[in-house]
């Protein structure tokens, strides 16, 4: 029987490789856990070719075209099919099944309810985490914070002439939402707002103000992490702090500024992260 190793040198059929070596066998004995990235993706592609075994085709995938497996989910199948010994086939089932897993990962229960920012983040990282271009969204939530639906505002560059307040309070006027939260996704990976940002949430936060819609934050999605103008101190409630904000303005007195941070020091139970009541 041969090793994994020297299969990869000879191009020797799985068949012939010892059983615990086998990327199927392999899952099954010692978990899916177990199998490398290579090997995970020999399961999906499940046959070789004449001149290489399913394992040197996934090896040779992620030598010739990725720089990690991140990058499967942007790989095309014209790009697959170039590989020598990728099909039409294999490419088709390379691609479903990682579609499947970001459908998976991505999942939204229904009747969400939001008590944090991180639940938020939670919520759409998946979907949001990838997409290559700035996805602007506002999240309609009812009385008890739990998730009405969410509508997609603009796509592109975050801007202050693309997110108009006419278009987002429209559907939360329409479907009586009390309260919504603003997110968009950074596809540079970094959540930092731009200024561009803040201009437009301080915006959206007096727009709202007047007319009786609160925006309780302001979500940015990177790559794995997020940036919540509310966790940050960057949104502020006339709610809140009475007569702390006025005329579109926030009063930065040292009362309210004290205020905010004994909220922020004593609320343990959510880590420190101020709570969307």
């Amino acid at each position: 029987m041969i090793h994994l190793q020297e299969s990869l040198n000879k191009g020797i059929n799985i068949k012939d490789m010892l059983t615990d070596q086998r990327p199927r066998e392999k899952m099954l004995t010692k978990g899916v856990k177990s199998l490398s990235d290579a090997e995970l993706l020999a399961i999906i592609i499940r046959t070789g070719t004449k001149k290489y075994n399913a394992i040197e085709l996934s090896t040779q995938i992620f030598k010739e075209k990725l720089i990690n497996i991140r990058d499967l989910y942007d790989i095309s199948i014209e790009e697959l099919c170039s590989i020598d010994g990728i099909g039409l086939t294999k490419a088709t089932q390379i691609k479903a099944a990682i579609e499947l897993g970001v459908r998976a990962s991505s999942y939204k229960p229904p009747k969400y309810k939001i008590k944090v920012p991180w639940d938020i983040y939670k919520y759409y990282m998946e979907e949001l985490r990838y997409a290559p271009k700035e996805i602007f969204k506002i999240v309609l939530l009812n009385t008890k914070n739990e998730i009405i639906t969410d509508i997609d505002i603009s796509i592109g560059t975050l801007n202050s002439s693309l997110v108009h307040p006419r278009e987002v309070f429209r559907e939360a006027i329409r479907r009586s939402s009390n309260k919504i939260i603003l997110i968009h996704n950074h596809p540079s990976g970094c959540p930092t707002p731009s200024a561009e940002d803040k201009v437009v949430t301080n915006r959206l936060v007096k727009c709202g103000d007047i007319i009786g819609i609160e925006v309780i934050d302001h979500i940015i999605i990177g790559d794995g992490l997020y940036f919540s103008f509310k966790e940050n101190m960057l949104i502020w409630y006339s709610v809140r702090l009475k007569g702390a904000f006025r005329n579109g303005k926030w009063k930065k007195t040292k009362e309210t500024k004290r205020i905010f941070l004994w909220i922020r020091k004593n609320d343990k139970r959510y880590g420190n992260r101020l709570r969307y009541s």
